[in-house]
């Protein structure tokens, strides 16, 4: 049997992996700045974090969610009180796609409504509900298709009030930053005209967080800089787990459990748990939430003064873009394979996208900042 290949390959097998750093199988040393899609927030191999894996492993691995679990309870505690949200109620689950499967039913099931407003550029995920609130047609199959999603520009209030007064919307959904789309933030006004309008019309404001939070923005939630807005869902996943599958959702006070509202088998499960709680440990006991924003502010100020044909340099903490005149493919590959230096792309193919570990430093982003100016001069 053949793999079903469905992603382009680089010619590396990484074998081994810490801090900020892989090594592939011919021991080559790699800087990871992709943090494999945003997932690695702690860095690689963190000890804590293969303690509580490995000593969790030994004690039980997985059963099912009919029984107590006391690690869901502790996760969600750490949760609350590193998030900001302490009230709020956690449901978990295995991915991010998975938490806006849910979130988006949960908003349905609490008004009764089937329209949702997202916006363009915007990525929520692969299954079924999610990829209809992508804006990416190449991904939705014929079955995917419906006319209950609403696209609008990203920051354009006028659009979103006509919008919501003209139709009876179930949710208003939208990224913590844009990640796939090439780093686009929504604006504090934009984020606050949201939750009015939500308040007003009975609808659910839902935060995609799943590649912005976790510390990646500088804040625990990438809709907590310069606004004290609170979203009535938030997704969550990537960061959460450090590559471990592990997704939640963090629920408002306001809805209410029943039992089958919302189900999964292996969410939650014993080993998701450890890893999600040596995640949160070593955020708060290492100030990886600060690093992130004092690296990021360092890169993005040292990138602004490069030149060379840099359109724009966007973002927050440690989720950067950075906008060529041309598409990056070229220059991703040769930060990869002349600089050892993984980097990302985005969907508008102009937009490199930087996403390390949380734990990156100075000396680590200087040499990014080294190998990109050579290869911009080349």
């Amino acid at each position: 049997m053949k793999l079903f290949n469905v992603y382009p390959l680089f010619d590396i097998e990484p074998v081994r992996a810490e801090g900020a750093f892989i090594w592939g199988r011919n021991g080559q040393q790699y800087l990871d700045l992709y943090g494999g899609h945003a997932v690695i927030s702690i860095g690689h191999q963190h000890p804590h974090y293969v303690k509580k894996i490995s000593e969790q492993l030994h004690q039980i691995g997985f059963y099912s969610n009919a029984v107590q679990n006391p690690l869901q309870v502790e996760l969600a505690a750490k949760l609350g009180e590193l998030s900001g949200y302490p009230d709020y109620q956690l449901f978990l689950c295995n991915s991010g796609a998975e938490a806006i499967e849910n979130a988006l039913k949960l908003a349905s099931f609490h008004n009764d409504r089937k329209e949702v407003v997202v916006f363009k550029k915007g990525f929520h995920g692969r299954t079924s509900a999610a990829v209809i609130c992508t804006d990416n047609p190449r991904i939705q199959a014929p079955i995917n298709q419906t006319g209950n999603v609403l696209f609008l520009e990203l920051n354009d209030s006028a659009a979103l009030e006509a919008a919501m007064r003209e139709n009876e919307i179930c949710a208003v959904m939208i990224e913590g930053i844009q990640g796939i789309g090439g780093i686009h933030t929504p604006q504090p006004a934009f984020l606050q005209k949201i939750r009015s309008l939500c308040d007003e019309t009975g609808a659910v404001f839902i935060a995609d967080e799943i590649q912005s939070g976790y510390g990646r923005s500088g804040k625990f939630f990438a809709h907590q800089h310069n606004t004290n807005v609170q979203p009535d869902l938030i997704t969550i996943a990537k960061g959460m787990g450090n590559g471990f599958p592990i997704g939640g959702l963090l629920i408002h006070p306001k809805f209410e459990a029943s039992y089958g509202l919302l189900g999964t088998t292996f969410g939650g499960n014993h080993l998701a748990c450890a890893a999600g709680i040596a995640v949160l440990d070593v955020l708060r006991d290492e100030n990886l939430i600060e690093n992130s924003r004092e690296v990021g502010e360092y890169l993005i100020k040292e990138l602004m003064t490069i030149g060379n044909g840099i359109r724009e340099v966007r973002g927050s903490g440690l989720m950067i873009g950075i906008e060529l005149p041309a598409p990056c493919q070229e220059v991703r590959k040769k930060l990869l394979f002349e600089h050892h230096i993984f980097t990302g792309t985005s969907s508008d193919k102009h937009t490199l996208r930087i996403l390390p570990p949380l734990n990156l430093g100075i000396a680590e982003a200087d040499r990014f900042l080294a190998a990109f100016r050579s290869v911009l001069v080349e």
